[in-house]
């Protein structure tokens, strides 16, 4: 294995630890440090604010570590538009190394602070909560294609973008399945509680997105004009 391949898997392995971190953190902070009452106007908002700035920091750190993540799907539909051997690195590799790193976060976070909780739950049954769990990854997969791909500006503007979207969308599904998003932080909480094999954790939180992943790469690729960069690269091949 190349040593950039190497440095990926670590990256992905210490940011998938840390984004599991991040909102046990962000919840001492509000309910233990500031002392804030559940469900208050203030309290959600500060909440809100502090999700951002998570957001902005984990993109700063993918774009330190040169594409370092924490969210399968992140990776997923690069994979998808790649080569054969992107595809087989990223699920033979990069996937298990997000999976393991958010188990490990996980294991010491219920070591240190066993009253903190148990992680994101199925409220409904398993076909609502699959296709809860489908259509804000598709949407989120989506806009993050737009973003990167077909829409110009800085980093900034385009994380700021990013980071209400992904927002919003954990909001709205909050209720019915944790607003997820990410199967490798959801696969931490569910490792712990001895339910990751359950049909309805592999329907919900990792099937479901996937599939939403794959439409919304495919959506894309069939109604977005391709690229100067995309039309020079067929151009050269045809030429070839």
């Amino acid at each position: 294995m190349a040593a950039g391949g190497m440095q990926l898997l670590v990256s992905d392995f210490v940011m998938s630890f840390m984004w599991v971190w991040s909102s046990v953190i962000n919840k001492l902070f509000v309910y233990s440090f500031l002392g804030l009452r559940p469900h208050e106007a203030t309290t959600e908002a500060i909440k809100c604010s502090l999700s951002i700035l998570n957001m902005f920091f984990f993109a700063y750190l993918g774009k330190v570590t040169r594409g370092g993540a924490y969210n399968p799907l992140t990776i997923l539909s690069g994979a998808i538009s790649g080569d054969f051997s992107k595809f087989l690195f990223t699920f033979g590799a990069r996937i298990p190394a997000q999976v393991v790193g958010s188990i490990t976060g996980v294991r010491l976070i219920i070591e240190s602070f066993p009253e903190i909780g148990h992680g994101p739950s199925l409220n409904v049954d398993i076909h609502r909560g699959a296709l809860t769990e489908g259509l804000l990854t598709f949407a989120i997969v989506t806009i993050s294609l737009i973003l990167s791909r077909s829409m110009p500006g800085s980093f900034y503007t385009k994380t700021w973008i990013s980071s209400l979207s992904k927002l919003s969308l954990h909001i709205l599904g909050s209720d019915l399945t944790g607003g997820c998003m990410n199967p490798a932080s959801v696969m931490g909480w569910a490792f712990a509680r001895g339910d990751h094999l359950t049909k309805e954790h592999m329907v919900v939180y990792w099937l479901a997105p996937v599939q939403g992943t794959l439409l919304a790469v495919w959506t894309f690729k069939l109604l977005a004009r391709p690229t100067k960069e995309e039309k020079a690269n067929t151009n050269s091949k045809k030429s070839d």
